[in-house]
């Protein structure tokens, strides 16, 4: 992990990482949210009623709203295993798709109604956002206590 902490510490830095996940995101949440009849027409909804392609164009625009977390989420997953956190990083994943995901996709509609599925993912996504930031700052401190660096406030961005 030493070889990997100043490696990390010396030529990438976490802001670099995620700007490379992130910008193809944006750019894909952008796609989504403002040509979603187009992408839903990829899949052959051109005949179907109205109904059906209102829901979707709201099911497209509310399960995918957050992806851009899922995308930093990804880039905390390989950036964990990369570091030598693999057990950390199944960890996160696994809380993300089945805690999260399913857990709340079972447990929302009792309490909300059935359109509240729509809302699994983006606040998986959000939940798991906020336990990869706590994660990624502890190993960032880790690697800058193993490479004999204290962290700085402008090194996290």
């Amino acid at each position: 992990m030493e070889e990997n902490a100043n490696q990390f510490l010396g030529e990438e830095r976490i802001g670099r990482l995620m700007r490379k996940y992130a910008i193809p995101c944006i750019i894909s949440l952008l796609v989504v949210e403002l040509l979603p009849r187009q992408l839903i027409g990829i899949f052959g909804a051109a005949n179907e009623s109205v109904y059906y392609t209102d829901f979707a164009v709201k099911a497209f625009r509310t399960y995918l709203c957050m992806m851009v977390f899922a995308c930093v989420n990804k880039a905390c997953f390989i950036f964990l295993q990369a570091m030598g956190k693999a057990v950390e990083s199944t960890a996160l994943s696994m809380i993300r798709e089945i805690l999260f995901g399913v857990g709340l996709a079972l447990l929302l509609p009792l309490f909300f109604g059935l359109d509240v599925v729509l809302y699994s993912m983006p606040l998986s996504d959000l939940l798991t956002f906020v336990i990869a930031v706590v994660l990624i700052i502890q190993t960032y401190k880790q690697l800058s206590q193993i490479a004999g660096k204290e962290p700085q406030s402008s090194d996290l961005n």
